[in-house]
């Protein structure tokens, strides 16, 4: 790993995170910027919006774009969701929102053609990552300037990717070393794993509104402090 001031960690230039929350999701909700998550996975769809641009069997996917679509698939095959269609007595996919790109027509066609190779939803082609089953917020102090940020961040994210996440609130606080009540963080490790405990589920049994974040982080000089 490559050393920044007295800090050795992941190149950030080429970094990719490995968690997007639902909001994170939400935020790519154009045909020009085109996210959505399914069976756990989120997904940019851009690429395939700027293929079929002005089609009609585009419209159910911008329908939904930003939101997960997981409804649309059956878990067990990860293929989309089937039905006898009262038409045909075939098998057939569901699309109760219309007919979208990749799925055959109901009867044959002179105009439909096979040969874009594997569907969108099959392959890993669009994956840009997994979806955060679970989030929570955590608020971060900088003490040196007193400034302070609330993050929502995935349960199960690394601290390096938390502090990724945190960049763009100040740019060198990779150069640092984190702690949380003086103690060193294993940035390889989640939260929970340093032994940071989501106290949300204790308030929501105690019927009590928990605090705005879970955990607080401040630096001076080259450490971070509690």
């Amino acid at each position: 790993m490559p050393r920044r001031g007295l800090v050795a960690g992941p190149e950030f230039e080429c970094f990719q995170r490995r968690y997007f929350t639902p909001e994170e999701v939400a935020r790519h909700n154009q045909p020009e910027d085109l996210w959505v998550s399914y069976l756990g996975y989120v997904y940019d769809l851009t690429p395939l919006a700027q293929e079929y641009k002005g089609s009609l069997l585009l419209k159910p996917i911008v329908e939904v774009a930003g939101q997960d679509i997981s409804h649309w698939f059956d878990p067990n095959t990860r293929d989309i969701r089937k039905h006898i269609d009262p038409l045909t007595g075939c098998l057939r996919y569901r699309t109760p929102r219309g007919r979208f790109v990749h799925v055959p027509p109901h009867l044959p066609r002179s105009d439909w053609a096979n040969d874009f190779g594997k569907p969108w939803w099959k392959g890993s082609q669009y994956e840009v990552g997994k979806l955060s089953a679970k989030t929570r917020n955590i608020r971060i102090i900088n003490t040196l300037t007193s400034q302070q940020h609330i993050l929502e961040v995935g349960a199960l994210e690394s601290m390096w990717e938390i502090l990724h996440r945190y960049l763009p609130y100040n740019a060198h606080a990779a150069s640092y070393t984190w702690k949380y009540e003086g103690k060193n963080l294993n940035m390889d490790h989640t939260l929970e794993e340093n032994g940071i405990r989501d106290e949300e589920e204790e308030f929501d049994y105690l019927n009590m509104d928990g605090p705005p974040w879970s955990m607080e982080f401040g630096y001076i000089n080259s450490c971070f402090t509690s």
